[in-house]
């Protein structure tokens, strides 16, 4: 019997695909699926679907799972920092937290219970145990995942498998269909798990309670009242209820700030200059294995969906300064800047992340 691998089923493609890969390659391969939200009776997570797919995959590919529940540990450590963010005015990345506090924290300490060599999880990303612990990008691009893993510690990368490295998503679908698991036309889970399919003004509106207030433009004219600062993002174009405003540009109207000291959304109309910055500062700077400069090019993610942009990093202490070659458009506070550097010509390391607190013009 080869290592024991112990691997994270969330009932969608990816992790099935991992676990069979790992099975294939001769380790003894346990499925554990975690629950991490508690459901009212009106919830509509698919937890309960989800763990259906797990023990049917794992039924055809021949392994043992289990279930753990983490839903304690998620409300503490990322439910919470989630709704203090908002009721900050801010935007926040729960899922980047949750694999810092959940995924490779209490996770992976049941498994390792469970008598595991090694860990692993569906993620599109790579790892190199090779002279220190470094996070990689995935062969695939366009399913990259590091950016969602920047907060992670270098000690809890370490025993870590990611078996969909080097493999692009359209083999992923390939390979789940010959197997025939009940997985393969999976659509992938979009958005946070806890909300699910619900409206997420509604879902917000549950935990804290709206303030409307006036939405203005850049001079101040009132032009209408948003439901609550918490329910807009910066760049944001649909939603406010704006209509032809006399005098002003008949453009679409985007949100470019949030008063939280009047409780007033500003918006303007036009293209968006307002929106573009050059330069934020950032803290709680993460850095995932040795890296020992303060100053440095590298290149910059400053939200999932976005391709690497090319930045000049100070670091002086936790806080990080970060210079944009080219200016940015909607850097959010509360949001991740994630850095890049190149690795061995082929893979890019994530060097980490640090939350954006405020940008500059």
């Amino acid at each position: 019997m080869g290592k024991r691998v112990v691997i994270g089923m969330s009932g969608g493609v990816d992790s099935s695909v991992a676990a069979l890969m790992l099975k294939q390659q001769g380790y003894d391969v346990i499925g554990l699926f975690m629950h991490n939200w508690e459901e009212d009776e009106n919830g509509q997570c698919t937890s309960a679907e989800d763990w259906r797919d797990v023990i049917g995959v794992c039924g055809k590919i021949g392994i043992p799972y289990y279930s753990v529940n983490f839903a304690k540990e998620y409300m503490d450590r990322v439910f919470k920092y989630f709704l203090d963010e908002y009721a900050a005015g801010r935007t926040p990345n729960p899922d980047v937290l949750c694999n810092r506090e959940i995924k490779f924290g209490p996770f992976k300490d049941y498994a390792k219970s469970l008598g595991a060599d090694y860990v692993a999880t569906g993620h599109y990303c790579g790892v190199s145990h090779d002279g220190g612990e470094f996070l990689l990008t995935a062969a695939d691009s366009n399913k990259d995942q590091t950016y969602f893993l920047n907060q992670v510690t270098t000690e809890q990368i370490k025993d870590v498998i990611f078996p969909l490295s080097d493999i692009l998503k359209p083999q992923v679908r390939e390979i789940a269909e010959k197997y025939d698991l009940v997985t393969a036309k999976k659509k992938d889970s979009t958005g946070i798990c806890f909300i699910g399919e619900r409206k997420f003004r509604q879902f917000l509106a549950e935990y804290l309670p709206a303030r409307p207030g006036e939405i203005v433009d850049t001079d101040g004219r009132i032009l209408g009242e948003h439901n609550g600062l918490m329910y807009y993002t910066l760049g944001q174009r649909k939603g406010f209820g704006i209509g032809g405003v006399s005098g002003a540009e008949q453009n679409r109207w985007y949100v470019v700030d949030k008063d939280l000291d009047r409780n007033r959304l500003v918006v303007s109309c036009g293209e968006g200059e307002e929106l573009f910055s050059r330069s934020c500062v950032c803290s709680g700077l993460n850095i995932i294995g040795e890296w020992k400069e303060k100053e440095f090019e590298a290149a910059a993610k400053f939200r999932y969906r976005q391709g690497e942009q090319k930045v000049f990093v100070r670091i002086e202490g936790d806080k990080v300064k970060v210079e944009f070659a080219e200016p940015q458009r909607a850097v959010t506070p509360g949001q991740y800047a994630v850095f890049y550097v190149p690795f061995d010509g082929k893979k890019r390391r994530c060097l980490g992340g640090a939350v954006i607190d405020e940008t500059f013009g």
